[in-house]
């Protein structure tokens, strides 16, 4: 059974950063484009960044230049380093293949407020 478990996130000021972790028990994991998504509150979940098994990143304009994805084929594991939190960054963020073929995990609240 696929598991989704993301980990890293809290309550930051603008400005700062955060790191998030997604350890995925997935089979096979290298051969999925792996991506970020964000729900913010009353909005429907987004992806804002993606990485393929080699390493190529895309990101969505909001998060452009602020946000970097990485991922760890050996260990499972893909990564969201968020600098220059903003107020519109806030809300809960997941993990999953792009497009999104798995059940979503719990996902981690990120809340960015002075």
């Amino acid at each position: 059974q696929v598991q989704l478990v993301e980990s890293g996130g809290g309550l930051v000021q603008p400005g700062g950063s955060l790191r998030l972790s997604c350890a995925a028990s997935v089979s096979r994991f290298r051969i999925y484009i792996m991506g970020w998504y964000h729900q913010a509150p009353g909005k429907q979940r987004e992806l804002v960044a993606s990485v393929t098994s080699g390493g190529i990143t895309n990101y969505a304009d909001s998060v452009k230049g602020r946000f970097t994805i990485s991922r760890d084929n050996a260990k499972n594991t893909v990564s969201l380093q968020m600098n220059s939190l903003k107020f519109e960054d806030t809300g809960v963020y997941y993990c999953n293949t792009r497009p999104s073929l798995f059940s979503w995990g719990q996902g981690t609240q990120v809340t960015v407020s002075s």
